[in-house]
């Protein structure tokens, strides 16, 4: 191997582990079966969602989780495998690899570590139906303001009654 190729391969491995190390959750999927307008369209839609999606070697990514939360990914790292990370949204990866495996019918969940835990492909399956943290603060503020609206609206009737 030469030296060139050795410096490629620390430069990779170096990148692996800044993203891991600012990481709330890493996928790794199998991603064949793509075209490249589906593949494209995924990275878009990964992108839009603030994860970090990107192919490495297996080698490289297995020396980069050595020693880091992520390390349980190891034994997954066989076959063509690709990396999503997120850094905000834990849970976003895998929603939107979720959405687009069902869209295309191709690709799979190997497994993933969402804020530490390892999942395997079930688990992965399960945490893409929790709905993100917007539809979750608008689910909770739709239940808070339905009793409020309808007691201000008693109010209004009973002002209203009293005025007559």
């Amino acid at each position: 191997m030469s030296v060139e190729s050795q410096k490629i391969k620390a430069a990779q491995i170096a990148e692996i582990k800044e993203k891991l190390e600012k990481a709330e959750s890493a996928v790794i999927i199998d991603y064949m079966g793509a075209t490249v307008e589906e593949a494209t369209n995924m990275r878009k839609q990964l992108r839009d969602a603030n994860v970090d999606y990107t192919v490495y070697k297996n080698t490289l990514i297995a020396k980069a989780i050595e020693g880091t939360k992520f390390e349980g990914l190891k034994d997954v790292l066989s076959g063509p495998s690709a990396l999503a990370v997120s850094y905000d949204d834990a849970i976003a990866p895998i929603r939107v690899l979720s959405g687009v495996m069902k869209q295309y019918n191709k690709m799979a969940f190997k497994s993933c570590v969402v804020e530490g835990i390892l999942y395997d492909e079930a688990g992965c399956q399960s945490l893409a139906s929790i709905p993100s943290r917007d539809e979750l603060i608008a689910k909770f503020m739709g239940s808070i303001q339905s009793p409020v609206g309808k007691m201000v609206r008693t109010f209004q009737a009973i002002a209203d009654a009293k005025a007559e």
